[in-house]
């Protein structure tokens, strides 16, 4: 018979149990929610307020002055504020100075079309920040709206020291318009499915991941990203959008060192512009890519071999094909001048997902083991959890009955080209094929 454990430090008063907490560093801290229901009842108290959408920047404000980043559970880090007929913001304090604010709880109206001006500079000031606007580093907005967007906009200049701003899922949004202080680095927009205009006012910017319909991109300034996430696999949303409108987004990833694009983006946006000086043009700091494609139509990787090509340094390359990506008529002709860097000799892994077609996965496979000095790892899956790995095999082992062919047979072997197969994977490579950076959640 088991002896029962009796869980002293889970019986400790609760205000003993937040005192431990806050000894321990931000990420550890949070960690312990996952020992017991006990623990985790610290993590989420609440504090529920009412009020109308009006006084939620107040609410927020208040909220965020009592919380101690020494101390997380002296206070709730969660505040449940009820505003309107049934809507509900949630705001989260997370650990490494996260701020979550989402309104995708409570009552969902058909949204309305707005427009976004989203101002982030804030004035100087003299005396010194209070908690509420110095500790916030990251801001989550989720499920913005017509209703919403005001109080947002008048709460988020508070946050002196912001560098990270990640905006999804704003229901209704079709123009927003990003005016940052130099501290902001890294800007995220995912699925605002009728964004049609994006204006971005970043000077420092230096990761911008985007994933939806290509909306009329304007950076204003030149900044050099050095980390791009450019999913239009949703297509166009815009129908006026010219290569030549592209430009100014083209210089802005040209230094980028981290690259998400799709075949059709650089076949319709990009390859216009660059072909007619290909020589000069190249992404010369690429090192890790993904690229998105679309086989509907049967698989033709000309597209992704041109722009190999531009890509001396690249390290790491992962090819999607997704069916649902938006796909276009190719009308481009892929110079054979440009081979200039056609050799890859950094270029260590190849990851292949989504291929239906065995023929064209090795056909492909095959060309990035002529391409550099050195064979890559060449990893390709279908489901995303069964990985293979590319081996060569003979095209022909015959048998050797007699001492006096074997020479023959070597010499005949050499002339040969070896054919290959993908094996499954049985170890555990994730440190040397790790995802792209991009395909996290």
């Amino acid at each position: 018979m088991k002896e029962s454990t009796l869980d002293l430090v889970s019986n400790l008063p609760e205000e003993i149990l937040c005192r431990v907490v806050s000894f321990l560093p931000s990420e550890s801290a949070l960690e312990t929610s996952f020992l017991s229901t006990r623990w985790r009842g610290l993590w989420n108290k609440t504090l529920v307020q009412h009020g109308t959408i009006e006084a939620a920047a107040n609410a927020i404000s208040g909220f965020l002055a009592h919380f101690d980043e020494l101390d997380p559970l002296r206070q709730p880090r969660k505040l449940q504020y009820h505003f309107g007929k049934d809507s509900i913001l949630l705001a989260t304090i997370a650990a490494n100075n996260k701020l979550h604010v989402d309104f995708s709880s409570g009552n969902q109206e058909f949204p309305k079309l707005f427009d976004w001006p989203l101002e982030l500079k804030h004035q100087n000031v003299t005396h010194q920040p209070s908690p509420s606007t110095f500790f916030v580093k990251t801001l989550y907005l989720k499920s913005v709206s017509s209703l919403t967007n005001e109080a947002v906009s008048s709460i988020v200049p508070n946050f002196q020291f912001l560098e990270n701003l990640k905006i999804i899922e704003c229901s209704g949004l079709q123009a927003l318009e990003i005016d940052s202080s130099p501290k902001l680095k890294s800007l995220t927009i995912l699925d605002c499915l009728q964004l049609k205009y994006l204006h971005i006012r970043c000077l420092k910017l230096r990761s911008f991941r985007y994933q939806g319909l290509l909306p009329w991109l304007w950076p204003e300034y030149h900044f050099n990203l050095t980390d791009a996430m450019l999913d239009f696999r949703q297509g166009p949303g815009n129908i006026g959008f010219k290569s030549c409108d592209f430009n100014p987004t083209l210089l802005t990833i040209k230094n980028s060192e981290i690259l998400t694009l799709c075949k059709w983006t650089f076949e319709a946006l990009i390859w216009p512009s660059i072909s007619y000086f290909h020589s000069n043009f190249q992404f010369y700091k690429l090192k890790k890519l993904w690229w998105i494609d679309n086989s509907t139509q049967g698989y033709n990787s000309e597209a992704l071999i041109s722009f190999l090509k531009l890509c001396p340094a690249l390290e790491q390359l992962f090819v999607t094909i997704d069916p649902k990506s938006y796909c276009m008529p190719s009308t481009a002709t892929y110079s054979k001048k440009v081979t200039r860097h056609s050799e890859h000799g950094h270029l260590k892994v190849v990851k292949l997902e989504g291929f239906t077609n065995q023929e064209d996965e090795i056909s492909l496979a095959e060309h990035f083991t002529k391409v550099g000095a050195l064979e890559p790892l060449i990893i390709a899956t279908s489901d995303g959890i069964c990985l293979r790995s590319l081996v060569k095999v003979p095209l022909y082992q015959p048998k050797q009955q007699c001492r006096s062919n074997l020479e023959k047979v070597a010499s005949w072997s050499q002339d040969r080209k070896p054919a290959y197969k993908f094996v499954e994977v049985t170890e555990d490579i994730s440190e040397v094929c790790p995802n792209h950076a991009h395909m996290g959640p």
